[in-house]
């Protein structure tokens, strides 16, 4: 981990924040090339009722049309959790170079958590990884989102039920 990883990765959680302050789960993801941020994405399934509009999915998209090239060999994609299956199989086909994720993702994880998809034989694609790069920062961010949640619906619950009493 270096002092350019954490540049990016805090850029990551600006977005990352950005997301959650819409309702969505606060997931942001940046793809840098030659030092140059060229895509970026928040978590926005909800928002846009598309069930791929994960953050590193955005992220690789903007990527893409900014280059005018769905192929992103080169480039370093920064999220601040562990990819899921989708997104790592993206990873792959968009053949980005390297991953630097934030916090562990231990039910979904598809990197070093749950699965590791990018080991897989059959990935016809290596990227590099580099894992935990200001992971307190953006698990608490994501403690601290669903933590909220929680209350939000036990507080309805009780307001439904008739016992929240103020």
């Amino acid at each position: 981990m270096d002092n350019e990883d954490e540049y990016w990765m805090q850029r990551a959680l600006t977005l990352a924040e950005s997301g959650g302050r819409g309702g969505e789960v606060p997931v942001g993801a940046i793809v840098v090339l030659d030092g140059r941020e060229i895509g970026a994405g928040y978590n926005a399934p909800i928002s846009q009722c598309d069930p791929t509009a994960h953050a590193e999915i955005r992220a690789l998209r903007d990527a893409a049309r900014r280059l005018g090239n769905y192929r992103l060999a080169g480039a370093t994609l920064y999220v601040t959790l562990e990819p899921c299956t989708m997104c790592a199989g993206a990873l792959v086909h968009s053949r980005i170079s390297r991953l630097v994720f934030g916090a562990l993702e231990p039910k979904a994880g598809a990197i070093v958590s749950s699965n590791r998809i990018l080991e897989d034989s059959a990935m016809n694609w290596r990227v590099a990884v580099t894992g935990g790069v200001l992971s307190s920062s953006c698990g608490h961010l994501l403690s601290e989102f669903f933590s909220r949640r929680r209350d939000q619906i036990r507080h309805q619950r009780r307001s439904a039920s008739g016992t929240d009493r103020g």
